[in-house]
C-alpha cells in the first residue's frame, strides 16, 4: 500500500506540470486583458503599457510561463492584480468556506442517498423502488441555481426559518482562528456562533448536494442489485446467516466499491463547481472567487486557484483509492 501511495504521489508531478501549462495557455487565450478589465475608461495606451510592465505581461509567453513555474515551485502562487494580495492568503481565507459547503453537501447526499439506494434495491420493483428512481431523476434534472433560488425563497423569504446569505450573522461576535466557522464556534465554546454558522450552511448544502444525492442513490441501487445475485451471497443465505449479517458483511461491503468512486469524484467536482451555489447564497468561497477573477482577467488568481483545486481533486482521488483497500482487503493483495 505504501508503494502504491508513493507511486501515485510521483505521478502527481507530471500531471501538475501538464495542467499548469494548459491553464497558462487557456487563460491567455481568453478575450481581453487584465489591464482592460481593471483600468476601464482609464485604459489609455500609456496606462496599459505601464500596467503590463508592472506585472510582467509585456514579456514573451515562455518567459512568463517559466516565471510562473518558479513561483509555484517555491510555494507561492503570485499576487492578485485586482486585490494586490498574495493568492495563497486569499486561498487560506476562502477555501475553508468551500470545504464546509462541500462537506455539508456530501454529508447530506450520502446520508440520504445510500439508504435510499439500499431500500430501493431491497424493494426492487415495488412502489418504493419506483419512487426512488423518480426522486433521483428529479434531483439530477433540476438545475442547482434554480433549486437554490426556490429553497431560498421558501425557507428564507417566506417562512423565515433559515438565513439566505453569507456564512454567519454580522451581529455575532465570533473568533475565527481556522476560518471554518462551525469548527471555530465549537473550539472557542461559542455555541451560538456554531449554530448560526450551521444554519447558514443548510440551504446551500441541500441545493449543492441534490445532484450527488441522486447519483449516489442510483449507483447504490444498481450496485446492490448486482451484488445480491452473486454466488457468495446466495451461499451465505443458504447457510442460514441472518439477513442483517448477509446485508452488512457481504452485500453492502462489496456494493460500496463503485459508490466510493462516485462519492470521491463528486466531492472533487463540488470543490470546483460550487460557483452557482456560492453566488446565489453570497458565500465567499473558491467558486465565487474564481468567477470574479475571470471577470477581472486576474491571471495569478486563475492560475493559482485552478491549480490548487486540481491538486485537491487528485488528493481526493488518492484517498478514494486507499479507501478501496480498507473496504475490500483483496484489493490490497493485488
Amino acid at each position: 500500500m505504501l508503494r502504491f501511495v508513493v507511486r501515485r504521489l510521483l505521478l502527481l508531478v507530471p500531471i501538475l506540470i501538464g495542467l499548469s501549462l494548459l491553464i497558462f495557455i487557456w487563460i491567455r487565450a481568453l478575450p481581453g486583458t487584465p489591464a482592460d478589465a481593471l483600468l476601464g475608461e482609464r485604459a489609455t495606451p500609456k496606462a496599459v503599457a505601464d500596467f503590463r510592465q508592472r506585472y510582467g505581461l509585456d514579456r514573451p509567453l515562455p518567459v512568463q510561463y517559466w516565471a510562473y513555474v518558479k513561483t509555484t515551485a517555491s510555494g507561492e502562487l503570485g499576487t492578485s492584480v485586482a486585490s494586490h494580495r498574495p493568492v495563497t492568503t486569499e486561498i487560506r481565507e476562502r477555501f475553508p468556506a468551500t470545504i464546509e459547503l462541500t462537506g455539508a453537501a456530501m454529508l447530506f447526499a450520502i446520508s440520504f442517498g445510500l439508504p435510499l439506494g439500499l431500500l430501493a434495491a431491497k424493494r426492487y420493483g415495488s412502489a418504493v423502488d419506483h419512487a426512488s428512481l423518480f426522486v433521483s431523476l428529479i434531483g439530477i434534472s433540476v438545475p442547482v441555481f434554480f433549486l437554490a433560488i426556490i429553497l431560498k425563497y421558501i425557507f428564507a423569504v417566506k417562512l423565515g426559518w433559515l438565513p439566505s446569505v453569507g456564512r454567519q450573522d454580522v451581529l455575532i461576535d465570533a473568533k475565527h482562528p481556522t476560518n471554518f466557522y462551525v469548527l471555530d464556534g465549537l473550539v472557542t465554546g461559542n455555541w451560538n456562533a456554531a449554530w448560526d454558522a450551521l444554519k447558514h450552511l443548510i440551504l446551500p448544502a441541500v441545493a449543492l448536494g441534490s445532484i450527488p444525492l441522486a447519483i449516489v442513490a442510483r449507483i447504490t441501487r444498481a450496485s446492490t442489485l448486482d451484488v445480491q445475485n452473486e454466488d457468495y451471497v446466495r451461499t451465505a443465505r443458504a447457510k442460514g446467516l441472518p439477513p442483517r449479517i448477509v446485508d452488512r458483511r457481504h452485500v453492502l461491503r462489496n456494493a460500496l466499491l463503485p459508490v466510493t468512486t462516485i462519492i470521491g469524484l463528486q466531492f472533487g467536482l463540488l470543490l470546483g463547481g460550487a460557483v452557482l451555489t456560492e453566488t446565489v447564497f453570497a458565500l465567499p468561497g473558491m467558486g465565487s472567487w474564481v468567477k470574479e477573477a475571470i471577470g477581472n482577467h486576474d491571471y495569478p488568481v486563475l492560475q493559482g486557484g485552478i491549480l490548487f483545486i486540481a491538486v485537491v481533486f487528485v488528493v481526493v482521488n488518492l484517498i478514494v483509492d486507499i479507501t478501496y483497500g480498507l473496504i475490500n482487503p483483496r484489493i490490497r493483495v493485488n
